[in-house]
């Protein structure tokens, strides 16, 4: 397995360690209000899902600006989810990324990157997949202290922990 595909790896189990934790509180707190980037915790999981969905569209050939059309509505569709459709969603979301590191024979391969927001660059396929993996870290993270604001502990979901606790494929 590759590096950036290690990685990929890395965010799905990440994901999956913290909606497990969330599992084991109330239902209510993906919906508590919270003072931080997100009003709740359900809203920065759909942020995190919609992005990764976009980034998997536009490493499939769809442009970055449609891309962003399909997928930004998916914030609002999925705010009340539970953690149990969290979790769903983000396994089948792996799966499909999954299919497309299958379906690709090098990872170094450039798009060009037409962002609305930031203008047009190249990138490598591997930069997509490791800017997909940063940004759920940075917005774990943002969940982590929601947790922590609400008076729940949260739980760890660093990638040295993956090392010893994640799929035997990945050591």
């Amino acid at each position: 397995m590759n590096h950036p595909e290690q990685m990929f790896h890395y965010n799905a189990w990440a994901n999956q360690t913290i909606l497990e934790r969330i599992k084991e509180l109330p239902p209510s707190v993906l919906q508590q209000e919270a003072n931080t980037s997100f009003s709740t915790i359900g809203e920065a999981f759909a942020h995190i899902y919609a992005l990764d969905k976009c980034w998997l569209q536009i490493l499939s050939g769809t442009g970055m600006p449609e891309a962003l059309a399909a997928c930004l509505p998916l914030q609002q569709e999925m705010r009340g989810y539970s953690a149990d459709e969290f979790a769903s969603a983000f396994r089948e979301l792996a799966e499909q990324f999954q299919e497309w590191f299958r379906s690709q024979d090098d990872l170094e391969r450039t798009l060009v990157l037409e962002n609305p927001y930031a203008g047009t660059r190249i990138a490598r396929f591997s930069e997509i997949v490791l800017q997909v993996v940063n940004h759920g870290s940075y917005h774990r993270g943002n969940i982590s202290a929601m947790l922590r604001q609400l008076g729940h502990a949260s739980v760890m979901n660093d990638y040295s922990l993956y090392w010893y606790q994640g799929p035997a494929e990945s050591m």
